[in-house]
């Protein structure tokens, strides 16, 4: 394709980038980032509460040193992720897992200093562990509130027999000495309202045990960063909750951080025809952005929209041999050839950290931009090495 880039027809603004990156890859933006760092360090000015970067939801290390000018730490899920976190950010390293490992622990407690466990047969186990290491580790307890919000129930950690949290009443009776901060998580994409009511049924059932904790952790989901997210209510919800309890409040949101922070660029390979026009493209939903099959969702395309909006429909498919890696159903102004670049809005959160070598289909490659209007430094190139790597 490197022949095409010349005469390539793009159907997005004419940014710099857009000419010189080789496709599949990801564009960052470093403006976009401070933009949505400014807005969750005005929440921790006004509320005192503190906010950290869950690597589930962003994990790109080479813009750390920028985030962490704003943010005290991370939240990881196990024990590579806190490594990640405690190598490359620094700051307070916060961990829960569904369970560990006592192997996974004894190197966990090297470099966490929160651990929240999701049992209290967890919180056994790991007691002497954590006695032993010598360092100062907040334990935590994750609570199920039994209140939820999320719309699909895949990513909803109160739904019907999950295997997250704990119910209020499996506190009866137990002995909660070592135990400094409660970790709550029902949110997905979602403004504060949600919140609000996820905070009502918190209270109901967990409220005697709340005075008695140093911190409680709201988890992630908040959409602090979108554009019609209220930034008052969800101040005046910490702060109100801060004041009734003297305790501090985290937050690890996985998407407010790189919000619309980045771009997944991709290369129309052929067109062909079976009742409808079809675009092969060398992005994969499969392995580059699974969250489309997963959710399921049609992600936003630069210069497209629904089909029959504009006089062209494409239907959009990957280079895998998966029958179903289909993007989706487009339309566009003007019909596409090889050689023209799609730009997928929105995919520095939740996509990065999900590709895969699937069919050895190539990963994108990994761009960093001041902004739209600057030129593209490549932070990072993969190749055969990497998907050989993961075999044996």
């Amino acid at each position: 394709m490197k022949e095409s880039l010349r005469s390539l027809r793009s159907f997005a603004v004419n940014s710099p980038w857009l000419k010189s990156v080789e496709t599949p890859c990801f564009v960052v933006f470093e403006d976009k980032l401070k933009a949505n760092l400014a807005v969750l360090d005005t929440v921790q000015k006004r509320t005192g509460c503190t906010i950290l970067m869950a690597l589930k939801g962003f994990a790109m290390f080479r813009v750390f040193p920028l985030i962490r000018q704003t943010l005290r730490g991370v939240c990881a899920s196990g024990l590579h992720e806190a490594r990640l976190g405690r190598e490359e950010f620094g700051g307070e390293v916060h961990v829960f897992s569904p369970a560990y490992s006592a192997a996974d622990l004894a190197e966990l407690v090297k470099i966490a200093d929160h651990l929240v466990f999701n049992s209290f047969s967890q919180w056994h186990l790991a007691r002497d562990i954590i006695a032993k290491s010598g360092r100062d580790i907040s334990a935590g307890l994750r609570v199920n509130p039994e209140h939820s919000e999320a719309k699909v129930e895949m990513y909803d950690p109160c739904a019907r027999y999950s295997r997250l949290g704990i119910r209020f009443t499996e506190f009866e009776e137990q002995d909660l000495t070592g135990i400094s901060g409660l970790h709550l998580h029902v949110l997905c994409e979602q403004n504060a309202d949600a919140l609000v009511r996820t905070l009502v049924s918190f209270e109901d059932r967990f409220e005697k045990y709340i005075p008695k904790m140093k911190w409680i952790n709201f988890g992630g989901g908040h959409h602090i960063t979108r554009d019609d997210y209220d930034v008052d209510l969800l101040c005046d919800l910490i702060t109100r909750f801060r004041e009734k309890y003297g305790v501090q409040v985290y937050l690890e949101p996985g998407e407010a951080i790189a919000l619309n922070a980045g771009v997944l660029v991709s290369t129309v390979m052929d067109i062909k025809r079976n009742e409808k026009h079809i675009a092969i493209l060398d992005t994969s939903a499969t392995t580059h952005m699974p969250d489309v099959l997963e959710m399921p969702y049609r992600p936003a395309i630069r210069g497209a929209e629904k089909p029959d909006h504009f006089d062209y429909n494409f239907r959009l498919g990957g280079p895998s041999c998966l029958a179903g890696d289909v993007i989706g159903d487009y339309s566009f102004e003007k019909p596409l050839q090889p050689g023209d670049r799609l730009v997928f809005e929105d995919m520095a959160h939740y996509t990065m950290v999900k590709t895969t070598t699937f069919n050895g289909v190539p990963l994108p490659s990994i761009y960093l931009c001041a902004s739209e209007n600057a030129e593209p430094e490549l932070v990072r190139k993969f190749g055969y090495e990497d998907f050989k790597s993961r075999l044996s």
